[in-house]
């Protein structure tokens, strides 16, 4: 697909932190991600809504990633639409399977659900 008044989309990778004697990964590092870019993505507004509490105001604002059914995204990345700078949002949950057709080994674009906070 090609969008003439896109933006270009990117998945943000944390690096793992391995236990120096056991090799297994203990922890993320988001100081530095790996950063690809999604060709033929966009992300489209789904919700928005207002917390509040006596204490504390929260935005909530939920979008959709749309992307090729192809596309190396999991559970815990982040994706930006834009450049530096550009708001951030947390895959959180698992994304749709990237089905396949048996035959031709196509897979059809998917939808998956992002979540920003703010406040």
């Amino acid at each position: 697909m090609d969008f003439p008044h896109g933006v270009t989309v990117y998945r943000l990778r944390a690096k793992p932190i391995l236990n120096q004697y056991s090799g297994k990964q203990v922890d993320e590092d988001w100081s530095d991600p790996d950063v690809l870019p999604i060709l033929g993505a966009f992300v489209a507004q789904t919700s928005t809504s207002l917390l509040a509490t006596a204490t504390r105001e929260q935005a909530a604002e939920s979008k959709s990633l749309f992307c090729d059914g192809a596309v190396d995204v999991r559970k815990g990345d982040r994706i930006r639409a834009g450049g530096d700078g550009a708001p951030v949002y947390d895959i959180n949950g698992i994304p749709p399977a990237a089905d396949a057709n048996p035959f031709t080994g196509w897979t059809p674009p998917r939808e998956i659900p992002l979540t920003r906070s703010v406040g």
